[in-house]
This record gives structure tokens, sequence and C-alpha cells, in this order.
């Protein structure tokens, strides 16, 4: 059915900097763009709007359509056909960008367009640095470092990798005695040295089986943290909520999931105390909306995973500032060094980041500096 007097999509691009995620622009018939952001390479990019355009369904293509019929093209992107099985991560780029073009077009911030803004600012968690987590020197000099911080962050990851001395991502099979003496000490440390004002989230990457988890779960309630982030695999299994009704740590995760469907079970199951949803990984902005509101209605909170630049740091923002059940947001340690999006300057002021009210997402694109920084054999706007 027609969307009456809606401007219509012209054509959608991408763009792969030399740094960050790729950049998909939504081009209109009234001249103006969205952008978003994707994980795919520039040339995956391409080859999943190539796949929208030139498809045996070409009623599933958005170049003609209205540009505001946004939760039309998100079905049509991810679950028309093939029957969801079309990589989130890319499609989300596109998504981001409708949303940032319909902002445009409607004077209107995306907050606005999501409802309306629940609050002016949030609240952010950011990042501790690596080094030796068992030297009490050390946890003083990197203390103080982050309570030195100008953007006055008042939670932060600490990483578990770095206490018991693996890589990140290493799959751990199994947690005995000396990996449960080096946890206690890292985190007793870092309690110590932080203080009782400053919360510590204890951030995994999936490393853990089941029992790895529930000892670990053992050894840091005693510091009392905010939340016990992605212990396990991402997928939803018994064993979530096994960890769950082992420990009064509150347990998070997301980042890694896709789409309301993948975030259901541990809802369903009351499995976590907080989702972690990342707006690209999920499916985009339309996505995040329907997982926030799967979420309250479990009365669960969300916070938005926020690593990966500057576009998806604005998408983040709103999304964050629209959404009732969403006490924080995630935020790199120096967000103004984000290069090649122009915007209003990121405000951050005693650990809460100010939401921006210019339309759409309140960036532009630097193209005088993107050119002379894209990936290798990159074609501009291909």
């Amino acid at each position: 059915m027609p969307l009456h007097n809606s401007p219509l999509i012209t054509a959608i691009h991408a763009l792969q900097p030399a740094e960050g995620p790729t950049i998909v622009r939504v081009d209109c018939d009234v001249g103006v763009s969205g952008y978003g952001a994707s994980f795919a390479s520039g040339a995956g990019m391409r080859e999943a709007i190539a796949a929208l355009h030139n498809g045996r369904l070409p009623h599933l293509d958005l170049v003609g359509k209205p540009a505001l019929a946004i939760d039309v093209h998100h079905h049509n992107m991810l679950y028309a056909y093939p029957q969801g099985m079309r990589a989130p991560q890319m499609y989300a780029g596109i998504d981001i960008a409708l949303w940032d073009l319909a902002g445009k077009l409607l004077g209107q911030p995306v907050a606005v367009l999501l409802g309306g803004p629940h609050r002016s600012e949030i609240s952010l968690y950011s990042h501790c640095t690596g080094g030796d987590y068992l030297s009490r020197d050390e946890w003083k000099h990197r203390a103080r470092e982050m309570r030195e911080d100008p953007h006055g962050f008042k939670a932060y990851k600490i990483d578990i990798h770095h206490a018991l001395g693996c890589r990140m991502q290493e799959r751990i099979v199994s947690i005995g005695p000396r990996e449960v003496y080096r946890l206690e000490t890292a985190y007793a440390l870092a309690r110590e040295a932080l203080g009782d004002d400053i919360d510590i989230i204890v951030h995994c990457h999936c490393e853990l089986d089941l029992p790895s988890a529930m000892r670990v779960a053992k050894v840091i309630e005693r510091i009392r943290p905010l939340w016990f982030e992605d212990p396990m695999t991402y997928a939803f299994s018994d064993a979530w909520l096994a960890l769950r009704r082992s420990t009064s740590v509150p347990i998070m995760t997301g980042e890694n999931l896709q789409l309301p469907e993948q975030f259901e079970p541990f809802l369903a199951h009351g499995a976590v105390d907080c989702n972690q949803p990342d707006l690209i990984t999920c499916g985009g902005i339309s996505a995040a909306r329907k997982i926030a509101a799967l979420a309250q209605v479990h009365r669960v909170a969300i916070t938005c995973h926020n690593v990966s630049g500057a576009i998806l740091n604005a998408a983040s923002q709103q999304v964050s500032a629209s959404v009732h059940n969403c006490p924080m947001l995630e935020c790199v340690r120096r967000p103004e060094q984000y290069r090649g999006v122009l915007g209003q300057p990121i405000v951050i002021r005693d650990g809460r980041m100010q939401i921006t009210t210019v339309p759409g997402l309140g960036i532009d694109i630097d193209e005088d500096y993107l050119r002379t920084h894209l990936a290798p054999g990159e074609p501009w706007w291909g």
C-alpha cells in the first residue's frame, strides 16, 4: 500500500573506511540522505544491497519505495525472504540509515520518532585497561587513572581474561583452585582500589562452561558487581537458568544475539537480569526497539552495547533515550576521537552523556576526511 507524501528511496550505497564499521548511505528523491553502520566489509555490504535490488522478488527491493515505511522495509529485509536467514548485522546498516533519514525528513531526532525521550542524558559505563591484575601497585595506578578520567565514568568493565592471564575469547574448559585464587585476588584488588562509589562489571566473552561460570559467580559475589556479563556461549540453554539460580550476582548478555527471537528465551525463562543488544548485530534500531519492548514486558532492563564508532554511538544514544527500561549505555573511553562523522560534539559530564536533539541521529559525514581514509581498494561510495 503506498505511503502518501513520503519521499522515495533512490539509492543505497556502502563505503568502508580505513577504521571502523562500513558506512551505509540511503538517498531519497528530495536530496536528503541517512547514514547507518554495518559490520560487513564494503564489498560484502554492496553484495547485500545488490541482493535486495536484483533478487528474484523485486517487490522486496527498497529502491523506489517510500523512505518512511521503515517497519515494512525491516520486515522485507530480514523476514520476508529468505525466511529470517539474511544477516541482521548487514541489513542493520540500512535500517539505522532509514531512521536517520526519517528524522531528517521530519525535522525530529530519532528518539522522538521512537515515541519520545524518557531522558535528556544517559548514565555510562566504560572499560578498564589491561596489565597485571594481581599487582596492588598497578591497581592503584589504574584506579587513579579511571577516577581522573575527564568523563567521570561511574562504572567500568573489568575483563576476566586479564585476571586469568589468558587471551580474550579463549575458551576455558574448567576453572580450578589456581584460577579461583587469581580471580579472588584480581577482583578484590579492583574493589579495594576503586572503592564503593565506582561500579564493576565482570566482563567475559563467552569463555566459560557452566561449572566454571558458577565458580566465578561465587568468587565475585563479595565485590558486589553491577553485572556478570556474557560468561557462557551466547546461545540460550538451560545452563543460563542454572547459573542465574545459583547466584545473587546480576547476569547480563546480548551483544552477540540477533533479532528479538534470540533474546526471547532468555526473557521467557527468567535467565538474565539485563539484555545488552548491539544495534548493528541485533538487526538495527527497528529490532532493538522490539527487543526493549519485549524486555520491558518481563521487567528486565536493557543497555546498548556501543563500542563501534560514531554512527553506532549516535544511534545507541537515541534508542537509549527512547526506552524506559534502559538505565545505562556503554561508551568507549575516548568517544570524542571518532573521525569521519560530523555532528554535535559528544557531551559527557559526570559520567552521563547528553542526548542530541538534532534531527535524525544528529550526524553527517566528513567526506574530506573519508576520501583520504578509505580501506585499501575501496571505491568511493561504490
